[in-house]
């Protein structure tokens, strides 16, 4: 489900966030599928429950989560993830592609990466259905 890297320099409960927000994206979570419990995933990946549960509220503040008091914690429809989150993203593609441009790409090259992760995108969700 989620790997772990020790050697990484994001901390844990961040590898956490965004292995769970990864499955979410690539629909390997649909929407309503329960989560494992804190206390569950923190003894699948021998870690301080603590640190599951925090990234599980930033998950949720973000949108990718909601939780059931006493049922336990869902992947959100897509349509729920936090317009904020959608607004970073799209900075943070904008600083990519205008130092990616800087360093020598073309606009065009650009659009076909574009292009691609669409499709591989769709693929997914095809295989999906």
């Amino acid at each position: 489900m989620i790997q772990l890297n020790y050697r990484d320099a994001r901390p844990i409960y961040q590898q956490v966030k965004d292995g769970l927000r990864h499955l979410v994206v690539t629909g390997a979570l649909q929407a309503g599928d329960k989560l494992p419990s804190v206390r569950a995933l923190a003894t699948s990946l021998a870690i301080n429950p603590n640190t599951i549960q925090r990234a599980y509220e930033a998950l949720e503040q973000e949108g990718y989560l909601y939780t059931v008091s006493g049922k336990g914690s869902f992947a959100a429809p897509q349509a729920d993830v936090n317009a904020a989150r959608r607004e970073r993203l799209l900075e943070d593609f904008d600083a990519s592609a205008a130092e990616l441009l800087f360093l020598g790409l073309t606009a065009k090259e650009l659009g076909r990466r574009l292009e691609e992760a669409a499709a591989r995108q769709a693929g997914r969700e095809e295989s999906q259905s």
